[in-house]
């Protein structure tokens, strides 16, 4: 299906007022800023996967104040950046984002480099991080697909509620040809989408009296129909083997040396879960075991 099929009408038509309602209602965020640079994009494109902005900005600003260079946390053990990475979760990130620092200071001179295939070809940057780094920091026309834009299109563009629980080509299709064609209009139109389902076309609690293309809406049009397709992905949290990493590795980071099994031990009574959560933490590089039984965050 084609953009022009899905919405009856030329992409064109969505850029203006998408884009007019992002110049109006555009949240004043520290990684939108010009002084951001590349770095702080980048930084932000790694904190938020997954994680509400709200949660994202103090720790994004303790760490861009220091580390204001991909330079800054490559010079540091990539423990340190699990430890700052706090309780952002899933923080096999902040290893990423370290890796990726060093990669930026051997191959790029320290600068975040600008070419998307230089961007695809560092440590832990997948084909969403490269695209937005690339858009957002450089102005390239690049198709953004995060969470948020992909809800948008497949309302407005598809007509359906939700989107498939993986990116589909079909969808990658459909977001280039409804990229605008000049590159700094291509950029504002990622930022802008992606903005619009942030704070309107959301996923429980749309507000189409809000949207600026409502009007268009493929979705809004054919009534609303419920989601037809596999069950969405639900995240539970209690409980889960997740939970007793986060435990384990919040003792790890309030510590100032190695710290002894026995104090791990006292963050979850189930021994086997515990130390199942301990072994992944182990084979995933977020925690390095020592002699004697203690355990510290990763130095190399």
């Amino acid at each position: 299906m084609t953009a022009t099929t899905a919405t009856q009408m030329p992409p064109s038509s969505l850029h203006t007022p998408v884009i007019g309602w992002f110049d109006q209602h555009a949240r004043d965020l520290p990684w939108r800023r010009p002084e951001a640079g590349a770095w702080g994009v980048m930084v932000s494109e790694f904190m938020l996967q997954q994680t509400p902005v709200n949660r994202v900005l103090p720790v994004y600003e303790q760490w861009l104040a220091r580390w204001p260079r991909p330079a800054d946390l490559a010079a540091e053990p990539p423990g340190e950046a699990v430890r700052a990475w706090g309780r952002l979760g899933y923080p096999r990130r902040a290893l990423r984002l370290h890796g990726a620092a060093q990669a930026i200071t051997e191959r790029h001179g320290g600068d975040v480099p600008s070419e998307h295939a230089q961007l695809l070809a560092l440590p832990g940057i997948g084909e969403y991080t490269a695209a937005a780094v690339a858009s957002f920091a450089y102005r390239q026309r690049h198709a953004v697909l995060d969470t948020n834009v992909r809800r948008v299109f497949a309302r407005a563009a598809t007509g359906i509620q939700y989107p498939p629980n993986a990116t589909t080509a079909a969808e990658r299709r459909l977001a280039r040809e409804l990229l605008p064609d000049e590159d700094e209009r291509a950029a504002r139109w990622a930022a802008a989408t992606m903005e619009l389902g942030a704070l309107v076309c959301t996923a429980k609690n749309e507000d189409c009296s809000r949207c600026p293309i409502a009007e268009q809406c493929a979705w809004r049009l054919a009534g609303k129909p419920a989601h037809q397709g596999p069950p969405r992905r639900g995240q539970t949290y209690a409980g889960t083997d997740r939970q007793v990493r986060g435990r384990l590795l919040a003792v790890l980071r309030d510590a100032v040396g190695p710290v002894p099994q026995t104090a791990l031990d006292a963050v979850w009574d189930e021994p086997v879960q515990r130390a199942r959560a301990l072994d992944g933490l182990v084979s995933d590089g977020l925690v390095e075991p020592l002699a004697g039984g203690r355990y510290r965050l990763p130095l190399t």
